[in-house]
């Protein structure tokens, strides 16, 4: 041990006499660009250790104990890294280029790839990294915030996916503003069985000129993903990425205690809602607190609430060899339902992707996904009913001694009209999904002429499977409503087939100052979906039988109601064609056309031009030496895209035989009559201007976007004359515009510090110019929307709340009110007062107007990332405004006069003279007067900002040797903190139409990223 320690002592001298023994210097120089353009903030360090300086405003730098062997690193965000050799010199004059990579950043497009400088249209492209710091078993949700223009609202249901929409809502009919997916390559209508390891990018193409190449299936935007690939002469690289986390319901909606329920029971001014009050106290017994409520207290939300697990773990390998590139993932996700029932999701992925150089002209790729998901959905009542249950009655009642399979309490044993417990139907109710995907892509191309005309042939097959089964177990808890008196049992499979074949030609070619890329291609589709359901009644159930007994063949019946077969069957054919022109990289030019035939509608063909051109300014002679941009390009689009997410067209026409007599003669005929609907293509024209910039030596970048975009030929419900019923027609006109900016610096203040800092605002503006005529659209039933010209689709209609009358005399001052009660209805303080829009002195359907849009008016996300050493920070904040959402749940209460409401209004409500100007009374808010129609109270701002997503991660340092594996653990908080004023679990509701949306949970996560 004493040798030892004497040659770690020499060790250590001798080291330290070579380290201190070398001549130091003191050093000057200056940093510019390729352009001779002083570079300030540029990093100057001492490469392997931590001696370092910035230059300053002038480019210039002053470093002293530099050792005269020394290796100078120099660096700056968006510029090539140099090391440069001290060699005992005390003067340099360093000169950074552009990292060619930066400028030349390869953007994927429809069938190719373009320069990002040379892009004419709107596209932004999200990257693995900003993809997977979002904990989802769906990768659109880590694009919420992130893209300008882009709607995500996001679904706290395992398994469920977002709701998207690229520049607000195009079509009248539900679900035909969907954007297309395209996988690859393949067409989707959707891409929750991805998971968002296997994915590359996510590139959002906004507008028409970028979308055009897709076609009919485009006209809502698209989707591009990338899978991730290997690369050629790449070492086999491992990497893992794991993580657990758990899920806690957010602003959970508090609901009236016992005690504040009873007040509101006696304040109603209903004695049978008072005499359940003491029905309950007779049950259960008084409170020993307050002698005049039960002695219950149930807090509904909190018993069918949950903390709930997640968690991810994906493996992936990908590397290259001379000729060859592979990517292999495997993943799986599990997450659990906070609804405290069998709700829960997982899903099991396996990835390929492999490409072969078969020789210098020849290449081929294959790439397999196979996607095993199991997703058990909630019980939609489950929340409805929580919201509604009185907490004067347990989950439980022990004096049920007839219940089964346990004793639930029943709030019809109180006189309720309602069982109101939402456990019954939760313990007995099982709702299963099985998904499987099988995604299966080949290509092959060929260079017809090398690196200048090639030949691509592609083949792909998406087919995915659909097991449901709905188990519904009996239960009893009481006679009228308050039983399940037979196990029922639905199954239903559902097959999905999509093949698509494209085959495309491309010429590549540069002479001179000029650049070109000709394109021109075909694209052949079939599509068909299957579906066969049968229900069967009594089958095996009970204490110690499980789901082994869950088969049609053991049900002793079959519900020949219940059984159901159909399918569709369509196809696409299209011929497309682009053009990508510039001129000496400053004048851009680019053009599409596409020709779409498809069995869907009556009209077989469609034809849908695009243009657009760009001026890059700052390559002209006049921008030389201006310090300020390194990068400035105006750029404009125009074109047209057809839709074909609208259903096809259904009815037909029909025949009745009527008799008449002229005369003494009876005459026989036919009477005809057509609901046939004859479409064709929804056409969606858009426009867009923008700007694209980097400055300050490109730590400052700049987009802006001018769109605007018309729906003409939107199909809508359209009264047929002479005979009752409506059809669909292609009349409609609907318009889209607004503005879009996204900021981003970035900075390299040190080797060892950066940051960066973003945001993006957008707004949109939703305008209906068209309805064939008709005064409006108006739908929606009790909570009404009416769409009208000039206003926004579909926007909530009812009247307008002036306030709450105080006073008998008030009521008695307001010849609206005397006019109701002239008519029969009771109007007391405490009710609302209306705004008698058109002055009639009268209350009615004629006073009704415009309550909002659902759709938000603007939006922006926010978004700042730290780097120091080896710890690494990130923070996103997203909100929207302008959009309004009724608030269904409490409407309902008019209808229902002896449930629960929500804490909110207990405290906030009217009772007494000043108490309140804005909240009905206990007896108000169920008044006819106070809600024959939907009104402006139960129509709430949806505007709210969020914490979207905070990460703290760690990397640690790299062992030596051979196996120097880098991994960083992480912390992630997702949506931790949203502040709204809504009174729901949350502001995002796809429609506006809060009638109990499943609450969306915060997610605390734990993760390691290993990379070998």
């Amino acid at each position: 041990m004493k040798i030892k320690n004497v040659l770690l002592l020499i060790s250590f001298l001798l080291f330290q006499w070579f380290t201190f023994g070398q001549d130091n210097l003191s050093i000057s120089g200056t940093v510019t660009d390729n352009d001779n353009q002083p570079m300030p903030g540029a990093s100057v360090i001492v490469k392997g250790t931590t001696t370092g300086t910035q230059t300053d405003f002038d480019g210039n730098f002053v470093l002293s104990n530099v050792p005269s062997n020394g290796i100078l690193v120099v660096s700056y965000l968006g510029f090539t890294t140099l090391e440069i050799p001290v060699n005992a010199k005390t003067s340099f004059n360093i000169e950074l280029q552009v990292d060619a990579q930066a400028l030349d950043e390869v953007v994927v497009v429809g069938y190719g790839t373009q320069k990002k400088a040379d892009l004419t249209g709107a596209i932004t492209t999200i990257k693995s990294e900003d993809i997977t710091r979002t904990p989802s078993g769906s990768a659109m949700q880590s694009l919420q915030g992130k893209v300008a223009g882009l709607q995500v609202v996001s679904s706290g249901a395992p398994g469920a996916a977002p709701t998207i929409r690229v520049r607000g809502i195009g079509s009248y009919v539900g679900g035909a503003s969907d954007p297309l997916y395209v996988v690859d390559g393949t067409f989707f209508d959707d891409i929750d069985f991805l998971n968002s390891e296997d994915i590359e990018t996510i590139s959002v193409l906004k507008d028409a000129s970028a979308s055009a190449i897709y076609g009919v299936r485009a006209a809502n935007g698209v989707v591009l993903i990338e899978t991730k690939s290997g690369k050629i002469n790449q070492k086999p690289q491992i990497t893992y990425n794991g993580y657990q986390g758990v899920q806690v319901a957010q602003n959970i909606v508090t609901l009236s205690n016992s005690e504040q329920f009873a007040t509101l029971a006696r304040e109603s001014g209903s004695a049978a809602e008072a005499q359940f009050i003491e029905n309950a106290i007779q049950r259960y017994g008084r409170s020993r607190i307050n002698p005049n409520v039960p002695n219950v207290n149930t807090d509904w939300y909190d018993l069918v609430l949950r903390h709930a697990l997640q968690q991810n773990h994906s493996l992936g390998i990908t590397g290259g060899t001379e000729g060859t590139t592979y990517s292999v993932g495997l993943s799986y996700f599990e997450q659990e339902g906070i609804l405290k029932m069998k709700n829960d999701y997982d899903r099991f992925n396996i990835r390929t992707k492999l490409n072969f150089d078969i020789s210098d002209r020849l290449e081929v790729g294959v790439s397999t996904l196979l996607s095993n998901a199991s997703r058990y959905r909630p019980e939609n009542t489950a929340f409805a009913l929580a919201y509604f249950a009185v907490p004067t009655m347990p989950v439980l009642d022990p004096s049920k001694t007839e219940a089964f399979p346990r004793s639930y309490a029943n709030a019809q044993d109180l006189g309720y009209r309602g069982t109101q417990n939402p456990f019954p139907i939760m313990e007995n109710t099982e709702n299963r999904d099985k998904i499987r995907n099988t995604l299966m892509t080949f290509d092959l191309s060929y260079q017809l002429v090398p690196d200048k005309l090639t030949f691509k042939t592609a083949y792909s097959h998406n087919f995915e499977t659909l097991e449901t089964r709905e188990v519904r177990l009996p239960f009893f808890f009481g006679n009228g409503n308050a039983f399940r008196e037979n196990a029922e049992l639905v199954k239903r499979n559902e097959t999905f087939s999509e093949q698509t074949w494209d085959n495309t030609i491309t010429y590549t070619d540069s002479f001179g100052k000029h650049n070109l890329t000709v394109l021109g291609g075909t694209s052949f589709r079939d599509r068909s979906l299957e579906q066969l359901e049968a229900k069967g009644i009594n089958f095996p159930n009970g204490p110690g039988i499980g789901d082994e007994s869950y088969y049609l063949d053991l049900a002793k019946t079959i519900d020949v109601d219940g059984v159901g077969d159909n399918g569709v069957k369509q196809y696409f054919f299209s011929y497309f064609g682009r053009i990508a022109y510039n001129f000496d990289s400053k004048y851009l030019l680019y053009g599409t056309f596409r020709a779409d035939g498809t069995s869907k509608y009556q009209e077989k063909w469609g034809y849908f031009p695009t243009v657009g051109a760009g001026w890059v300014l700052s390559e002209e002679s006049f921008m030389e030496n201006q310090g300020v941009f390194d990068f400035l390009k105006l750029r404009a689009s125009w074109g047209e895209l057809g839709n074909a997410n609208v259903n096809s067209s259904t009815g037909g026409i029909t025949s009745n035989e009527v008799s008449a007599a002229f005369g003494d003669i009876r005459y026989s005929g036919l009477v005809t009559s057509s609901d046939f609907e004859a479409l064709k293509w929804e056409v969606t024209a858009e426009t867009n201007a923008g700007i694209s910039a980097r400055l300050f030596n490109n730590q400052l970048s700049i987009e802006t976007d001018y769109f605007n975009r018309e729906t003409r030929d939107a199909v809508i419900p359209v009264s047929r004359l002479l005979v009752p019923g409506e059809t669909r027609q292609n009349v409609g006109k609907i318009r889209n515009s607004g503005f879009e900016v996204v900021l981003n610096w970035n900075n390299q203040v040190s080797e060892n510090f950066n940051y960066s800092i973003g945001g993006n605002f957008s707004t949109l503006k939703n305008e209906v110019l068209d309805l064939a005529g008709q005064e409006n659209l108006t739908s929606g039933g009790d909570t009404a929307q009416r769409t009208v010209i000039g206003g926004t689709i579909s926007p909530f209609y009812g009247l307008e709340v002036a306030g709450v009358y105080q006073t008998p005399e008030e009521i008695q001052a307001d010849p609206a009110a005397q006019a109701a009660i002239a008519d029969g209805l009771v109007v007391q303080p405490g009710d609302f007062r209306f705004v008698d829009h058109n002055g009639d002195m009268v209350i009615d359907a004629q006073d009704r107007v415009d309550l909002g849009s659902y759709l938000p008016t603007y939006s922006f996300g926010f978004n700042l990332g730290l780097n120091y050493k080896t710890w690494d920070f990130s923070l996103n904040v997203i909100g929207q405004g302008g959009n309004v959402i009724a608030n269904q749940k409490r409407f309902a209460i008019r209808q229902t006069p002896d449930p629960n409401i929500d804490r909110d209004f207990a405290i906030n409500r009217w009772h007494g003279e000043g108490t309140s100007s804005t909240y009905p009374s206990a007896r108000g808010i169920r008044n006819p007067w106070s809600n024959q129609f939907l009104n402006s109270f139960f129509v709430e701002k949806g505007d709210f900002v969020r914490l979207q997503n905070v990460t703290l991660g760690y990397t640690m340092p790299q062992l030596k040797g051979k196996f120097n594996p880098n991994i960083r653990f992480y912390l992630t908080a997702e949506r931790p903190l949203t502040l709204f004023d809504y009174n729901g679990f949350t502001p995002e509701v796809s429609d506006g139409r809060d009638n109990q949306t499943y609450p969306i949970p915060g997610v605390y996560t734990l993760g390691v990223n290993i990379k070998i």
